[in-house]
């Protein structure tokens, strides 16, 4: 998957819980990513957040310290 259709999907994401309280739309995310997206997707994610995030809204950022880190490939 390219990483702007990565970003896209991560911040429809996080445009769905903005509405909720902050603590629980991080949360929110974050747990969607982690029942939802496989590995090579959550892989590829911290690969875009550890080059700097750029692209991704705040609430990814933040939600990422509860996201699962998979194993490298």
């Amino acid at each position: 998957m390219s990483a702007d259709k990565l970003i896209y999907m991560a911040n429809q994401i996080a445009k769905f819980f903005e509405s909720m309280p902050e603590d629980q739309a991080v949360k929110g995310v974050a747990g969607h990513i982690n029942d939802f997206w496989e590995p090579r997707m959550r892989r590829q994610l911290f690969q875009v957040l550890d080059a700097g995030g750029q692209g991704l809204r705040p609430m990814v950022v933040e939600a990422a310290k509860a996201i699962r880190r998979p194993a490298e490939a």
